[in-house]
Order: structure tokens, then sequence, then C-alpha cells
């Protein structure tokens, strides 16, 4: 049986602020929480004796699930506590991977809630963000590997209680690589979803801009340069590949249907990954 990893991110941005936790196991070694703010990122170890899955996750003490997370994390010279609820989650109306949820897949994704709201606060090495009044997002992924490369924007920092979220990715597929895509678009109370198996077709994708067009449907995203933080990803199972994630990006988001402009906005709290 092949190794296998299984992480939750959650995600809390108010204003200029944000502040994502990652929370899963790497499997047969260790539980970990990751958290990654706009000043950088912590990655803690656990011990696996330590991991309870179930509606709610336990790392350590700490817990994570749909109706909030609580943390308290005092190591390697980090300070994270705090506890935050969640309330009015926004699930899909059906799985992202669509049909693919029945094919072996190196990695499967999984979109709990595109937006909600959020009460409280956390206190990160002695500063204390107050998310009260702020956006919630979370998703997860299982499997054994991320993919090769890939590209994966997200963003509900929008009036409305809307949220854009897209990722290109390589996909190892029978012997084979195929370039995928899963994307919500959610505006106006109405969801939108462009995907390889809905027909879409991937016009331009890279560090800077994602075009996507499925039949009268057009989605532009233009993504501002950045550095990112690090962050832990698996491989083989195993959390120990190292890439680079923006949590509060500048992009800029334009969605089309029938040549009309539904939606045009910018946002500096956008999250960015670009893994060549």
């Amino acid at each position: 049986m092949k190794k296998a990893f299984d992480g939750m991110y959650y995600k809390h941005q108010k204003g200029k602020d944000t502040v994502s936790l990652i929370a899963g196991v790497s499997a047969g070694s260790h539980a970990f929480i990751q958290a990654v703010t706009n000043r950088g990122s912590h990655y803690f170890r656990y011990p696996l004796q330590d991991y309870e899955a179930g509606r709610t996750l336990k790392i350590g003490g700490n817990l994570f699930s749909n109706k909030g997370v609580k943390i308290r994390i005092e190591e390697n010279g980090a300070k994270i506590h705090g506890k935050i609820r969640y309330t009015g989650l926004m699930p899909l109306r059906y799985d992202i991977m669509g049909p693919f949820r029945y094919v072996p897949m190196q990695c499967r994704h999984k979109i709990i809630s595109l937006h909600h709201r959020l009460d409280g606060s956390l206190s990160v090495n002695g500063e204390t963000i107050d998310f009260t009044g702020g956006a919630g997002y979370i998703e997860g992924d299982s499997g054994t590997s991320f993919p090769k490369s890939y590209v994966w924007v997200q963003c509900n920092d929008f009036p409305g209680k809307a949220c854009i979220t897209a990722s290109i990715a390589d996909i190892p597929f029978a012997g084979l690589h195929f370039r995928g895509c899963i994307c919500i678009v959610y505006i106006h109370g109405a969801e939108y979803r462009l995907a390889t198996y809905l027909g879409v077709r991937i016009l331009c994708c890279n560090e800077n801009r994602i075009v996507l067009e499925q039949g009268m449907l057009r989605l532009e995203i233009g993504i501002c340069k950045g550095a990112g933080h690090k962050l832990i990803a698996p491989e083989k199972g195993e959390m120990i590949r190292e890439i680079r994630e923006r949590i509060s990006c500048g992009a800029r988001f334009r969605f089309v249907k029938d040549g009309e402009v539904l939606f045009e906005e910018y946002s500096e709290n956008a999250s960015v990954e670009v893994v060549k």
C-alpha cells in the first residue's frame, strides 16, 4: 500500500490580516500543523499518537472542525494561540472532483466552504489579530503527492460573499499526463464551475495570468509578483517537499458570461501557489 497524506486548510482573512492553518498527517511518520501568516510560516511536528481524526480533528490538544478552530502552540520560538468560530458555511453544490472522484488519483481535492463568517481572534508571536466579521475558507487534500507542477489561486476578499478558487495542475493518469483544471466562481448567489470534466479550455496559465473558457463563460485572473513564504507539501505521502505560498497576494479577477462582465474586482488578499 502506498503511503498517503491527509491535510485540511483553514484560511482566516479580515482586512489586511490573513492566517491560514493547515492540519494533517504525514503517513507513517508524524502529524503536523502549519501556520502561514503575512509575516512568515511555521511547521510544527507531533507524534502520530497525538493525531485523532473525526468530525473534530485533534492534534496535540489543538482542535479543527467545520465549526471553528482552537489552537495553542508554543514551540520552536513561535507562539500561536486563540479561538475562532465559523458560522454560515457555504458548501459546493457537488464534489469539486466531479466524476474523477471515482478514479484513483495522485491527489484528491475537496472544498468544504467557499465563504463563512469568523468570530474570534488569534495571537501570533505576541500580536493579537481580531478576525470577528472576517471571511473564512476551508479545503482539503489527500493522496500520495501534490502535482509536479500547478498554479492555485483562492480569494474570497470580495463584497457580497463572493469567492473564486482555481487550480490548474499537471495530472498523471494511466501512464500519461494531462493538464487538469478545477475552478469555482461564486458570485451574486450563483455557483459557476469550470473544469476539465465540463470541457474547460485553458487558454493561458503561468505565474502571472490565468485565462479559462468554457462555453459562454470566461475567467481571467491577473496575479501580482511576489516571493511568498515556505510551505511544506507532500511527496510520496511524506511531508518533505518545500513550496512557496503567497498568503496575501494582489490579483485581479474578471468573469464574463455571454459577453457580459458579471464580476470584476481587485484584491490584495488572494492566496497563490505557483509550483513549476
